[in-house]
């Protein structure tokens, strides 16, 4: 049963590591991503909306540089992920254009997605992108920044990017065929893991050492499946060089290991949007808005509003009060005190004439609500 999720799962996020993309002494592997490229197509043409989050950027920068061990020295690392980039982006453009598909660069650090502001600028970004069935390619943006570039991984990014678009599912694509008991490459009286409990710390034992091109291991994995599993995702860390992989996860086919979450996915968000975050402000509303909330699962508009307290900041999370003052949901506001204030009460169509632009048509978004 538990395989049968990623069957109905419309949303996946789909990681792939350094050792599967590239070699110092061949740069990328063209045939590879060719290969994901036709899978993630026959994905969109059923309607499933792919991410790909891709390492790669830095070994290709090696490569091209004639470098042949990764350097330390940080100035270093960046001009090889800046010159490296430009082949990683050329590449997966020509592959999905095969297909008839364009792809869309983002460069993201984990301080894009602390911050809530450009977090919500990255999620209304990579939305309207999936709307237009662009595929995203997402990297960390290796060039500017200090501690990530030492200390980060694509393993978290993509963990990180799956809560962000509200994905149901992280595929994490590497050089093993899951998560093993004991190092395969150590121990050959291994044996795999078929499925676990994203969490348990049982795993992180057997979880071993990362190769020299990347910088995650197994471990980065495992604990990447446990931040995912905060927005309800499931993730699979499967082998890249299988064949037809992607496909085969998406018919159920056991393969990899299957991580899951405690909680179910809207449980999960719930539990996130309720508990981690500090209300900022208070959005009064009409009896209207309140039954839309609750009955419809809609979004809040700004019509709906009557009056607001605070100085919210865009991102920041608000209370929304009924007219007897309880509280009826909460969320991530588009917009900050200031032009909230001055457009409620008003249509959405209306937004862009009062405030010269128009960001999100709704205040808070369904996605970024919980009903209280």
């Amino acid at each position: 049963m538990s395989r049968e999720r990623l069957m109905r799962a419309r949303r996946w996020v789909v990681k792939v590591g350094s050792a599967l993309l590239t070699d110092v002494r061949a740069g990328l592997n063209t045939q590879a991503v060719n290969r994901w490229a036709e899978q993630v197509s026959r994905l969109r043409r059923e309607g499933i909306d792919v991410v790909l989050v891709s390492s790669g950027s830095i070994v290709e920068g090696m490569q091209r540089l004639g470098w042949q061990r990764r350097p330390h020295a940080l100035y270093q690392l960046q001009a090889a992920a800046a010159v490296g980039q430009m082949g990683l982006v050329q590449m997966y453009e020509s592959a999905f254009q095969r297909f008839g598909l364009h792809t869309a660069q983002v460069l993201l650090t984990d301080a894009d997605l602390a911050d809530r502001v450009r977090y919500l600028n990255a999620r209304t970004t990579l939305r309207v992108l999936l709307e237009l069935s662009v595929i995203p390619i997402v990297n960390e943006n290796d060039t500017v920044v200090n501690d990530e570039i030492r200390f980060g991984d694509n393993d978290t990014l993509a963990a990180l990017v799956t809560n962000l678009v509200e994905a149901e599912v992280l595929v994490i694509l590497t050089d093993q065929d899951g998560l093993f008991d004991k190092d395969p490459r150590i121990d050959a009286n291994c044996t795999l893991i078929g499925e676990a409990q994203a969490g348990d710390r049982a795993l992180e034992a057997m979880a071993g050492c990362g190769k020299a091109l990347g910088r995650g291991g197994m471990l980065t994995k495992v604990r990447a499946a446990e931040k995912a599993a905060r927005s309800g995702a499931a993730t699979v860390i499967a082998s890249g060089n299988a064949a037809d992989i992607l496909l085969r996860l998406r018919d159920g086919e056991t393969l990899g290991t299957l991580l899951t979450p405690v909680t179910g996915r809207w449980a999960a968000r719930k539990q996130w949007l309720a508990g981690q975050l500090n209300v900022r402000g208070k959005l009064q509303l009409d009896a209207g808005a309140v039954a839309v909330l609750r009955d419809s699962g809609r979004s809040l508009l700004p019509v709906g509003v009557t009056a607001v307290d605070g100085a919210f900041q865009r991102g920041e999370l608000v209370a929304c009060l009924g007219p007897d003052g309880g509280e009826v949901a909460r969320g991530l506001i588009n917009y900050d005190a200031n032009e909230t204030a001055r457009i409620i009460g008003k249509s959405s169509d209306q937004i862009e004439g009062i405030l010269g632009y128009v960001d999100e048509p709704e205040l808070i978004h369904r996605d970024n609500m919980v009903i209280l």
